[in-house]
């Protein structure tokens, strides 16, 4: 991805172009100007969201994890600056700045993945 594109959305037109119903996301790095990030903030069912956002923040991608299901991307996302490495669910208003390079492992259409990110299904 290149300069000012929103990573996520990126993402979602890639994997709706390609036809990629199922994936996992193996690795990414670059960098981005800003971010906004989610991320869980309890420790009991139901998870409360925390949203960490700084638009004019320039990090690192130290790497990115999850999964496509069904066509669905779930992306966890990690970021570095000079003073710490931090992460979360990655969110919109994420933009790149130098590059991203994005790595995923296609999966078969077959497989049922839908309810992997599901925390009722135990």
């Amino acid at each position: 991805f290149k300069f000012g594109t929103d990573l996520l959305a990126g993402l979602e037109k890639t994997i709706a172009q390609e036809h990629i119903k199922n994936a996992v996301i193996l690795s990414a790095f670059g960098s981005v100007r800003g971010y906004q990030l989610h991320m869980v903030s309890n420790r009991d069912l139901p998870s409360k969201i925390l949203f960490v956002k700084n638009p004019t923040a320039p990090a690192d991608i130290i790497g990115m994890s999850g999964m496509v299901m069904n066509g669905r991307v779930h992306p966890h996302i990690t970021l570095a600056n000079g003073d710490e490495a931090f992460g979360g669910h990655l969110e919109p208003e994420t933009t790149v700045f130098t590059f991203a390079v994005v790595t995923l492992g296609v999966l078969d259409d077959s497989l049922d993945m839908s309810r992997f990110d599901d925390s009722s299904y135990r």
